[in-house]
């Protein structure tokens, strides 16, 4: 899509004070060479968050932004930034005309789910989920006839069509209690394969007898770090404290300093005292660090979604200007409903 600015421009001042507040921010991200944040960069991108803060107001839009995605989204124009249970809530919350979700699909059709009434946008639509991409809602009715004595519970990466049969959603901070307080012995875990193995574990460890049951799908990201690279940097930087996802394989979050979700992390680092962390998630989440707690060193670890990275300000704008119907989320109202009672259940139990 072409560009397509508003109507007024801005000028040299509004520009370099909008540059000054984002090098403010930014200056101190530096987990990878994409960005270098100087004032010339942050001079060239501010007559965008200028433009989209601009056209915000216009649309009666809101942003929300996943920690994941890059930090002068997070930190140029979204409303709210946070992980999926935080985003959920605010989804929830929402009272605006419009809301522009900048993260994943699955992230779009919760919020759709929660304001039915708001237009929700997603900035591109191919920003996907090996999660949510790993199971239909018809692979999980024929699980839940192989398992018909189950409660079904989902992890939020998944789509609508299999939140729409579940007995309740899950997100990474509130998993373990969740499944811990189902009534059922036997627990239908999906899709999560490798966090279906942690709340093996995590249950085994409270003493709660379940017996948890798993499809195959797993996260692009948190399934491919190596164990051998926490002990060799423990012995490199004495002191380091490993932080990992649960959606990590057991090898990581058996040799993690703490395991969880991507805003109790978050926490975890700002809370804790120590020379180096490990991030063993997706980068974004230690730029975020790096912008609200720029005295915490990192050591090299953490990998980038390719999907979170489909997210830019050039989409963000474009989609205020003018959506074009594919990144418009729809979805049938009786499926809407279905998968609100499963995210419902969730608030509930949390």
């Amino acid at each position: 899509m072409s560009r397509t600015t508003i109507e007024a421009p801005f000028s040299e001042t509004e520009i370099e004070t909008e540059a000054e507040r984002l090098l403010a921010k930014l200056m101190h991200v530096d987990c990878d060479s994409r960005h270098s944040w100087n004032i010339e960069t942050c001079c060239s991108v501010a007559p965008l968050t200028l433009e989209i803060n601009a056209l915000k107001k216009e649309k009666e839009a809101i942003i929300l932004a996943h920690s994941y995605v890059e930090p002068e989204i997070v930190y140029g124009v979204a409303d709210f930034s946070g992980d999926s249970y935080f985003l959920s809530m605010k989804a929830r919350e929402a009272k605006a005309r419009r809301i522009i979700f900048s993260g994943v699909v699955f992230m779009a059709e919760t919020a759709k789910i929660l304001s039915p009434a708001a237009e929700v946008l997603v900035p591109d639509r191919n920003s996907g989920c090996s999660l949510a991409d790993s199971l239909t809602g018809e692979q999980l009715r024929e699980l839940k006839a192989a398992y018909p004595e189950a409660g079904v519970v989902c992890y939020i990466n998944s789509t609508a069509e299999v939140k729409a049969e579940c007995d309740v959603c899950v997100t990474s901070s509130n998993v373990y209690k969740i499944v811990a307080a189902m009534p059922q012995k036997q627990i239908l875990f999906v899709p999560d394969r490798l966090m279906a193995d942690n709340i093996r574990v995590e249950m085994k460890r409270r003493g709660i007898e379940k017996k948890i049951i798993s499809s195959d799908g797993t996260c692009i990201v948190h399934d491919q770090f190596d164990p051998n690279l926490i002990a060799e940097s423990r012995t490199k930087f004495p002191g380091l404290k490993v932080v990992s996802h649960p959606e990590c394989t057991m090898e990581i979050t058996g040799k993690s300093d703490y395991v969880g979700s991507t805003g109790g992390m978050m926490d975890y680092v700002k809370k804790t005292e120590a020379p180096y962390f490990m991030m063993l998630t997706e980068c974004g989440l230690v730029e975020r660090i790096e912008v609200e707690s720029p005295e915490k060193r990192f050591i090299s670890g953490c990998k980038l979604c390719p999907y979170m990275k489909m997210n830019s300000l050039e989409k963000i704008r474009d989609i205020l200007v003018l959506p074009r119907p594919e990144q418009i989320v729809e979805l049938e109202e009786s499926l809407r409903v279905k998968a609100l009672h499963s995210i419902d259940r969730m608030f509930e139990m949390s």
